[in-house]
């Protein structure tokens, strides 16, 4: 049985979680953590602790905040308990906060749990393989208005994949344009967001070329794709040892196992 800390527990992604672990077999939820002023933490079975809630053995999944991600890193580093990291939106140093705690423990990192965009990163890198390198990459994504950060993790996940195989440095990336831009660079890929509604998530990148296009696209519909994910990263994390795991990593296994 798999003891699990849920981390950002009153957010959409931690009650998305919560229902999928209760629905699976070999999860026992040990304690739901919100943030520090969050009324739900002098309820029962509630917490706004991270330190008083882990201990050696758990895994902690956390979709929660920059600073409570890098608390989060420092506390299962310190007690050896394993982690699957989901908050988007970090510095440099809440980034390499959660680097160093895999040194200590087994650390599983992603912008997006979604089997499906794993899908569509693969088939990026299919694509800018086998098409010239003139054509130009535009990625659009779209979000429900209540998202903090921008670019979403993803979008900047697909738009730093598709540098890396043009072998283009991370100035080529271009956050929306405005008034005479002017021609638009051969080598740059455009990144832009979109906010409004209730949008769960919406990845889109185009490819274009003369006189033709591609899009490649994924929609999420409900976050329990993302939870179900979650949960296949936590049980990845629950006996693997120290490092900092990749979603892939995840599927690899898995289908080894199948």
């Amino acid at each position: 049985m798999i003891r699990l800390v849920l981390v950002g527990a009153a957010g959409r992604m931690g009650r998305a979680v919560e229902q999928a672990a209760g629905e699976a077999d070999g999860f026992e939820l040990k304690a739901r953590v919100v943030a520090a002023g969050d009324p739900l933490g002098s309820e029962p079975g509630w917490s706004r602790s991270i330190a008083d809630s882990v201990s050696a053995g758990d895994v902690v999944i956390e979709f929660s905040s920059p600073a409570a991600a890098r608390e989060t890193a420092e506390i299962c580093a310190e007690r050896r308990a394993a982690l699957v990291s989901g908050t988007t939106g970090l510095s440099p140093e809440e980034d390499a906060a959660i680097q160093r705690a895999a040194r200590r423990t087994a650390v599983l990192r992603a912008a997006n749990f979604s089997l499906g965009v794993l899908a569509l990163r693969r088939a990026l890198a299919a694509a800018l393989l086998a098409l010239p390198r003139d054509w130009d990459v535009e990625i659009v994504e779209r979000h429900h208005r209540r998202k903090l950060d921008s670019p979403s993790g993803t979008a900047m996940a697909l738009a730093r994949e598709a540098a890396a195989l043009r072998e283009l440095p991370a100035e080529a990336l271009r956050h929306g344009r405005q008034g005479r831009a002017g021609p638009r660079p051969a080598a740059e890929i455009g990144v832009h967001a979109v906010r409004g509604g209730s949008w769960v998530g919406d990845h889109l990148v185009l490819l274009a070329g003369e006189g033709e296009w591609l899009e490649l696209r994924h929609v999420a519909q409900d976050r329990g794709a993302f939870a179900q994910g979650a949960l296949a990263a936590a049980q990845f994390v629950a006996t693997a040892s120290p490092g900092l795991y990749t979603l892939e990593q995840v599927l690899t296994t898995q289908g080894r196992t199948h």
